[in-house]
């Protein structure tokens, strides 16, 4: 379904999740992603998301990208952005073994508990490639995991931007391959998605 130009700026509306453990990187890939520039950022409080248009495969689509708090504290109040998400990426550091031991212990399960998309489409990526010398996770054990877990797999590094763009792009030519989450995404379907919000108490939370 595409929608008239005259109406509308775009074709698809994406939302997008990254999610992994706190100083992965979620942040500087999106930043990076969003406006080809790099910082090392404080870890997010809560939830944030950007916003981006872009044109794949002849779709003019805009992307609602959120980027989730990593903290445990923060996870009761994420756990609601998982609603109508028709892509996650897992985010993990290369150098840091036990963000790649969560992706199992934690975020596999978490995605299990909250998507409502059971079509949802995964993408595994490796971030921080550019200290190769630090590095204690090996590509083969990313490959590894994807394939178990059926998920899209990249490494990249949001510093030096060496596969950002193609973690997102190959997301997204994946939901595009797949009807029911275009349906999702169609314009006029479902225009919500930016007016969720945390309840009162989450909100108060989200301050501690």
């Amino acid at each position: 379904m595409e929608a008239s130009s005259s109406q509308q700026d775009f074709d698809y509306l994406l939302k997008l999740l990254l999610i992994g453990d706190s100083g992965v990187g979620k942040s500087s890939l999106l930043l990076s992603f969003t406006s080809n520039s790099f910082e090392e950022l404080s870890p997010t409080i809560g939830v944030d998301f950007k916003i981006k248009h872009v044109t794949v495969s002849g779709k003019k689509l805009k992307l609602a990208i959120w980027d989730t708090a990593g903290q445990e504290r923060f996870r009761t109040l994420t756990s609601s952005y998982y609603r109508g998400a028709q892509g996650i990426i897992m985010v993990y550091d290369v150098t840091r073994r036990e963000t790649f031991t969560n992706l199992s212990e934690i975020w596999a399960k978490e995605i299990d508990l909250y998507t409502t998309n059971p079509d949802c489409i995964k993408m595994l990526v490796g971030n921080k490639v550019d200290k190769e010398t630090d590095r204690s996770v090996s590509k083969k054990e990313g490959i590894d995991f994807a394939r178990q877990y059926g998920c899209l797999f990249l490494e990249c590094s949001a510093k030096t931007r060496v596969n950002v763009e193609q973690c997102f792009e190959e997301l997204i030519l994946k939901i595009l391959e797949t009807p029911s989450l275009l349906a999702e995404g169609s314009v006029g379907v479902k225009k919500n998605i930016f007016k969720q919000k945390p309840t009162e108490s989450d909100a108060t939370s989200s301050c501690c």
